[in-house]
């Protein structure tokens, strides 16, 4: 795992002044590469964490007669792409295997991306074409965000970067975030910037210097595994379930000349992953997160898995500073970041850092498998919709963990439902400010959630593929990217492999939401390996009492902040501000929170950043 950065035609900076802002992404090894071409100065950035091939040998920019790459992320199958290929390798890493196939298939080689199984963006000059091509992993883990204008380009894997190589000259784009307000993320994994973008996930880009112009081409559509034969018998599932789960492990293992770990929430996902690891790496490094007196504690049934599998196992008590901790926390995003569970993810992170610098985690596993309770509440719209008219009649929820709440949010569903889809799907997710003050729509967004929604897509795989486009690719991943890289940690997501996401769409939705079952054909397989209690846990990860942090230890700071606005007010009402604030009745507690927390983060990130526009 890495750091990559680059521009064109911007000021050449040495890498002693750039490294510093990668240097935790990548404190191996940094490097830098210069050359004049057709549009100016080309740089290319490096912050290398070893962990394929730890000889310098490996160490990026690497160059290959007119080629020279930037690399970031794993290529967990890449050496079944050398046996065909004559080319002087001097590494195992997959970095040079990527040099040899673009060096012996040329511009081609784009369309073998496909075939790659691992998560990687790059960026790859061919002095002799005059181009620089760019790509993303299927599903979006690693980022690389993009600036073009007129005169310029450039690209990093993080925003802090790309200011300090565009010296902080951008313009800030009030649509992104009025709906980052709307929805607790930015659409198509964006920015608050514009001329800013993130590459597509599953795409590559082709950057001519002699034109400027920028092609972008998808290599691989998720919804067309959707549209696949689907699998209906449970045994068959069960049986290539487990066998591709046990050998996404092995190569996330294997592909390390590092210890590699495991992140353990509680839950079937990461206790799964535990269970099949730990046959692997015996005496395997486990770390969770507590936080005291909270509902959401699961340190016991992280617990249970760690006993039975023998893992050296670290529980971590959250009990620094978060006043103090959370504005750092926040800071390393770049941009405005919704997730609150960036902050136990931070932690546990940290933690694990102290012993390794390879972890796994159970990230994908909700959004293929059907995860999450709202899947149930969905396929149950029809018969709800008769009902919907009591949504705005019956008192706002206190508690989140309550069956009241559950209902009380399947009628306010059912109520968006019957007005706007996109609405519906927000409210069914992040459901932050959805029905208490209304932004400008996205259109884009709005146009993409009724396309799926109008599809013949099943009414759960719709949910499901909304959800990987979105909430994974836009929220789950940049939280875990972050989270780890801020403390140089790589975190693998064996449910995200190259199989598994080819194969989790297949399945009939009876193997994935059955009745009130969520995540069936997982439990079933948990049931094999993991005790009864982790099996029938409800889904809930590294959740934080967001509602308790907001009311009491980060109240004073919250509400300092929001006091006295340097960008809040130019998307929300005052008198709304205040209500929120101050009048706590007026809401329900968890809605209230989030709002709250949203803006906080929105004032954060302006603070931060505006002393630099």
């Amino acid at each position: 795992m890495c750091g990559i950065a680059g521009s064109l035609n911007t000021t050449r900076l040495p890498i002693e002044q750039i490294y510093p802002l990668m240097q935790h992404r990548g404190p191996d090894a940094k490097g830098a590469f210069y050359d004049s071409t057709q549009w100016g100065l080309l740089q290319f950035f490096h912050a290398r964490l070893s962990i394929q091939d730890l000889s310098p040998l490996a160490h990026q920019p690497m160059q290959y007669e007119n080629l020279c790459l930037v690399f970031n992320g794993e290529i967990y199958n890449h050496l079944d792409f050398r046996k065909n290929l004559d080319f002087p390798f001097k590494t195992h890493s997959d970095t040079e295997t990527i040099l040899a196939l673009f060096a012996h298939y040329g511009e081609q080689f784009l369309e073998q991306l496909n075939a790659f199984d691992g998560m990687f963006a790059f960026a790859l000059y061919d002095k002799a074409a005059q181009k620089v091509y760019f790509a993303r992993d299927r599903m979006g883990k690693k980022p690389i965000f993009l600036y073009q204008d007129s005169t310029k380009f450039a690209f990093a894997s993080e925003l802090n970067t790309l200011h300090a190589l565009l010296d902080n000259a951008l313009e800030i784009d009030k649509n992104a975030l009025n709906f980052y307000l709307q929805s607790g993320f930015f659409h198509h994994d964006g920015t608050p910037y514009e001329n800013i973008f993130a590459l597509p996930n599953a795409s590559y880009g082709i950057l001519d210097l002699k034109t400027h112009s920028l092609e972008i081409q998808p290599y691989f559509s998720l919804e067309s595994c959707y549209k696949a034969p689907k699998i209906t018998d449970e045994n068959e599932a069960l049986q290539t379930c487990e066998a591709l789960l046990k050998q996404s492990i092995q190569n996330r293992i294997d592909s390390s000349d590092l210890e590699v770990g495991a992140f353990l929430s509680g839950g079937i996902d990461s206790s799964l992953i535990v269970a099949l690891s730990a046959q692997i790496t015996p005496k395997l490094r486990t770390f969770t997160v507590s936080f005291e007196n909270s509902s959401f504690d699961e340190t016991h049934l992280a617990q249970i898995t760690a006993k039975r599998y023998d893992t050296l196992h670290t529980t971590l008590k959250i009990s620094t500073n978060l006043k103090d901790d959370v504005p750092k926390i926040l800071q390393n995003y770049g941009r405005p970041f919704f997730d609150s569970s960036a902050i136990p993810s931070f932690y546990v992170a940290k933690a694990a850092k102290e012993h390794l610098s390879v972890i796994l985690n159970g990230d994908g596993a909700d959004e293929l498998f059907g995860g999450y309770r709202r899947y149930v509440g969905h396929l149950l719209l029809n018969k709800i919709l008769p009902f919907s008219f009591f949504a705005n009649l019956l008192p706002n929820p206190n508690t989140k963990q309550s069956l009241y709440n559950y209902f009380y949010r399947l009628l306010q569903m059912a109520n968006a439902y019957k007005k706007d889809l996109s609405e519906y799907y927000l409210r069914a997710t992040t459901d932050i400010f959805t029905g208490v003050y209304n932004f400008p729509q996205n259109p884009n967004f709005k146009q993409e959630v009724e396309s799926v929604f109008h599809s013949n897509l099943s009414p759960l795989s719709k949910m499901l593929l909304l959800d990987a486009k979105h909430l994974l690719l836009c929220d789950l991943l940049p939280k875990m990217d972050i989270a780890t890289m801020a403390h140089s940690l790589e975190g693998r997501s064996p449910f995200l492999s190259k199989t598994l996401v080819e194969f989790a769409p297949r399945l009939d939705d009876n193997l994935k939401v059955r009745k009130n079952v969520t995540k069936y054909l997982l439990r079933k397989l948990a049931e094999k390996y993991l005790d009864k209690a982790v099996c029938n846990a409800p889904k809930r990860g590294f959740e934080v009492p967001l509602a308790a942090w907001v009311d009491g230890e980060l109240k004073s700071l919250i509400l300092e902040t929001l006091q006295t606005p340097k960008i809040t007010q130019e998307f929300l009402e005052k008198n709304t501000l205040e209500s929120l604030c101050f009048k706590p009745h007026l809401f329900s507690k968890e809605k209230r929170a989030k709002m709250l927390w949203s803006l906080f983060a929105l004032e954060m990130w302006y603070q931060n950043q505006h002393k630099k526009l």
